[in-house]
């Protein structure tokens, strides 16, 4: 039997779990929208029940600047580090079944969270995604970083091509064409009624109009956005070897970074602002309007980064340990926030049935509040299990041989 075996809690490296924890609680917000109404009203945030007017305006532009695509562009560097972690350089055969295992059940997971928990499942992008990159993990940190950054530009493009070649049609014609999209991102009230009584109603119609929903967005989640995400994969290995991630990288570096940051989510805000007050329109929003975040989305991630590499170096543990703590057992609060987020919106005898009734500024109440408490539950359950509940089914069925989720006594 190998030897490989899961890093111990003394090993882990706490950068790592410091930044996986805050791209964790990040990506809740963003994914807030779909579990509250229609997976439309969080493209569009002119469509009930989440839409936004003056005075609610703040709830949609805090999320769209400060979480969306950061916080998933995190978490993807992230997971591209731990395939390296995990895999460690081809030629060791051993920990590259492990790898493999793990992205095999990964994808099972993902299925089961796709199909009967939550359609807007990730898991199984993510194993797709990790069997790919996985022949990449030899690479050196400069091919990393160029083919990354060659299929970051090519995602890009894809991204923000439709407006510009639709802006090419002759008036006449384009009429047509922008009602078909339209279409596609408009909920008719009809539809709207037929998708609340499924949410509200028993557990089975719930699941079915789930199963529904993930049939209609599967291709866009797991293929459509393959290429930004491997990319991201990619460059995050590439920074993991380089010491970035792992915090050995100069201060300079880290502050040269939270400046990017920091004028990338200028620029995105002036963006958002310029989306608002032209209420969204479909032909600019399928080029310019989301040219920004798809683009410079990758270098708040980094400032997001380096701001908390520099408070872990810095010895605030104050905010960095519950974050690591959240990070530390990310495949178990990520389940825990489907389950949370569909007990509060579905009905049926699971939970409070508020599918299509709440606004953004209280959708904004219930994302805190499930902040709250993952990172109050997290140290806790920490304090006795050496990982998540999750981890260990992940871990036990990725190394083939038992795991121990308990701490070990004290000699």
């Amino acid at each position: 039997m190998s030897d490989v075996a899961p890093v111990t809690a003394e090993s882990r490296i706490k950068s790592l779990d410091v930044l996986r924890g805050f791209a964790l609680l990040g990506i809740l917000a963003v994914n807030a929208a779909y579990f509250a109404g229609p997976w439309q009203g969080a493209f569009n945030p002119l469509i009930e029940p989440l839409a936004i007017d003056g005075q609610t305006m703040w709830s949609w532009f805090v999320m769209h600047v400060f979480f969306e695509f950061k916080c998933i562009t995190l978490f993807s560097m992230l997971f591209g580090a731990s395939i390296y972690l995990v895999g460690g350089e081809r030629s060791d055969k051993s920990r590259g079944a492990v790898l493999r295992r793990r992205l095999f059940w990964l994808m099972i997971f993902g299925l089961i969270h796709g199909l009967l928990i939550w359609y807007g499942d990730i898991l199984l992008h993510y194993a797709l995604a990790g069997f790919l990159v996985l022949f990449a993990r030899s690479w050196k940190p400069a091919t990393l970083f160029i083919v990354g950054g060659i299929l970051y530009v090519l995602a890009f493009g894809m991204q923000t091509m439709s407006g510009p070649l639709m802006s090419l049609v002759p008036q006449d014609q384009l009429g047509p064409i922008l009602e078909e999209v339209e279409g596609v991102f408009a909920v008719s009230p009809a539809d709207f009624e037929r998708m609340q009584a499924a949410y509200q109603g028993g557990l089975v119609s719930g699941i079915q109009q789930n199963i529904d929903t993930w049939l209609q967005v599967l291709g866009n989640s797991v293929f459509g956005l393959m290429p930004r995400t491997i990319s991201v994969m990619l460059i995050g290995m590439a920074l993991f070897k380089v010491g970035f991630l792992s915090g050995r990288a100069p201060a300079w570096l880290y502050a040269t970074m939270l400046l990017a940051g920091a004028l990338a989510l200028a620029l995105i805000g002036y963006q958002a602002l310029i989306n608002w007050n032209l209420r969204f329109d479909t032909l600019h929003m399928l080029g310019a309007g989301i040219a920004a975040n798809a683009g410079l989305s990758i270098f708040v991630s980094l400032g997001y980064a380096s701001l908390l590499i520099l408070l872990v170096k810095a010895g605030a543990q104050l905010l960095t340990e519950p974050l690591a703590a959240v990070g530390r057992m990310a495949f178990t609060n990520y389940i825990l926030q489907s389950l949370i987020m569909t007990t509060i919106f579905w009905g049926g005898g699971r939970g409070l049935g508020l599918w299509g009734e709440v606004d953004r500024p209280t959708l904004w109440a219930i994302v805190l509040g499930v902040w709250a408490l993952q990172l109050i539950w997290s140290p806790l359950w920490l304090a006795r299990f050496e990982m998540g509940p999750l981890e260990w089914i992940w871990r036990r069925l990725s190394y083939a041989k038992p795991v121990r989720m308990g701490k070990a006594a004290a000699a």
